[in-house]
C-alpha cells in the first residue's frame, strides 16, 4: 500500500493572511519515530545554522539535554490526531487520516498560524515533533501555502532500542512499541519520499557525526548554512556516548508478526542509510500487513481514549506545575519587596538619623551664635557707659 504526500498545487497555494513577500525559504524537518534520536539530529541541525522554534520543550529525567521540539506544536499534534481518532502511540497511526474539507480547513489554519509564530520569517525553519511524521502531509500543505520548500532528515534506530526506552519511559510492551516505530517510519518515507531527504543511523551520527553530515549535504544536495569551526566544536560537545540509553536486547523475531513487519522496514532503512537504494517492495510488504491487521484488530485497540486520558493527566501536571512556578515567582516577587521596603525603610531611618544629627550640630551652633552675640551685646553695653 502507497499513500503518497497531499499537496496543494503551486496555483492553489494561497498566501498566508499579512504574509509579506521575502527571500526563499527552506525548513529543515526531522521525521520519525520517538526515542529515535530525532532530537540528537534536531540539535545538530541547529547547532549548523537552521533555525529552532520559539518555544521549545525543556529536557527531563527521559533526555535530560533537550527535546528541541515546539511544544506548542506539539500539543496541536496530538489534538489533530485525537480529532481523527488517533493518538502518538497508535500502532496504527499510518496512513494519514484526513477529516472533512471544512473540518481539515480549520485545523490547516490553526497549524498555520503556530507555524508563524513559533518561526516568524526565519530562512531556515527546524521543525522536530515525531507526531508531524504521521500528519505530515497536513504539515507539507502548511508549508506549501507559505512558499517554503523542505529538507528532511530521518534518523534511524534499531525498533528494539526504542522499545526499551518507551518501557522505561511508558511502560509499553516491545510489541506495542515496534509497531508504532513501524507507522512512524513507513509514514516518514512515504510522504517524504518527493523531498530531499537524508537517512541517517543513529548509532553512527554517535560514532561520526561528520561523515553522516556529509551525507545530509549529498542528500539534500547543499551544505548545512553554518556549520562553521565553531559549531562543530559545539556538536562535538553534545554528541556523546552518553545519548546512547537503551541498546535494546533480544531479536525481533521473537515478537511474532509484530517483529517480522518492523524487520522488514528496519531492513531496508538500514540499506538506506549505508547509502544503498534499495527496492520498496518490502515497505508495500509491511503497509500491506499493518493494514491487514489494522483491518482484524483496530477496533479493539483503544490508543485513543487512552492517549486522551494521558493528555488529560499531562494537561493537570503542566498547570499543577504552572500553578507551582507562579507561587514560587509570587513568593520570590514578595520577598524582592520586602527587601526592597526594608532597605527603603533602613534607608529612610539612616536619612532620619542623619537629619537629627545635622539638627543637633545646628542647635550647638545656634546656642554658639547666640553666646557670641550676647557677649557682643555685653561688651558694646559696657563701651556706652563708659562716660
Amino acid at each position: 500500500m502507497s499513500v503518497e504526500p497531499q499537496t496543494r498545487s503551486k496555483a492553489a497555494r494561497p498566501r498566508p493572511a499579512g504574509a509579506k513577500a521575502a527571500g526563499p525559504r527552506t525548513a529543515y524537518l526531522v521525521l520519525g519515530m520517538h526515542r529515535s534520536g530525532t532530537s540528537a539530529v534536531t540539535q545538530l541541525l541547529a547547532l549548523a545554522g537552521a533555525s529552532l522554534p520559539a518555544n521549545v520543550m525543556p529536557g527531563d529525567e527521559h533526555n535530560a539535554k533537550g527535546y528541541f521540539e515546539p511544544w506548542k506544536i506539539a500539543i496541536f499534534n496530538d489534538e489533530r490526531l485525537r480529532a481523527a481518532g488517533s493518538a502518538w502511540d497508535d500502532i496504527f497511526a499510518y496512513p494519514f487520516r484526513p477529516l472533512p474539507d471544512a473540518e481539515e480547513a480549520l485545523w490547516l489554519t490553526r497549524a498555520g498560524q503556530l507555524f508563524d509564530a513559533e518561526f516568524r520569517r526565519g530562512a531556515w525553519p527546524l521543525m522536530k515533533d515525531p507526531r508531524a511524521t504521521v500528519l505530515l502531509p497536513l504539515w507539507r500543505q502548511v508549508l506549501a501555502a507559505r512558499d517554503i520548500s523542505a529538507r528532511c532528515v530521518i534518523p534511524v534506530r534499531h525498533p528494539l532500542a526504542v522499545a526499551g526506552s518507551l518501557a522505561r519511559r511508558d511502560g509499553f510492551s516491545p510489541q506495542k512499541s515496534v509497531l508504532i516505530w513501524s507507522a512512524y517510519m513507513l509514514a516518514a518515507e512515504a510522504y517524504a519520499r518527493d523531498l530531499p531527504c537524508a537517512v541517517v543511523g543513529y548509532d553512527a551520527l554517535l560514532a561520526d557525526w561528520r561523515a553522516e553530515v556529509a551525507r545530509i549535504e549529498a542528500a539534500h544536495g547543499a551544505a548545512l548554512p553554518k556549520l562553521t569551526p565553531a559549531a562543530a566544536k559545539k556538536i562535538d560537545a553534545f554528541l556523546t556516548p552518553d545519548l546512547r540509553h537503551n541498546a535494546g536486547a533480544g531479536a525481533l523475531a521473537e515478537l511474532g508478526w509484530t517483529g517480522a513487519i518492523a524487520q522488514q522496514v528496519l531492513d531496508w532503512f538500514e540499506a538506506r542509510a549505508a547509502g544503498g537504494m534499495p527496492d520498496r517492495a518490502p515497505l508495500e510488504a509491511a503497509a500491506q500487513e499493518l493494514a491487514r491487521r489494522q483491518a482484524d484488530i483496530g477496533p479493539l485497540v483503544p490508543s485513543a481514549a487512552l492517549a486522551a486520558t494521558r493528555a488529560d493527566l499531562v494537561d493537570a501536571r503542566d498547570r499543577l506545575a504552572a500553578a507551582e512556578a507562579f507561587q514560587s515567582e509570587l513568593r520570590a516577587e514578595m520577598e524582592h519587596q520586602r527587601q526592597v521596603l526594608e532597605a527603603g525603610w533602613r534607608e529612610a531611618q539612616a536619612q532620619a538619623t542623619e537629619n537629627f544629627a545635622r539638627m543637633e550640630q545646628a542647635q550647638v551652633r545656634l546656642g554658639q551664635t547666640e553666646a557670641l552675640l550676647d557677649a557682643v551685646n555685653t561688651e558694646l553695653d559696657a563701651a556706652l557707659a563708659e562716660p
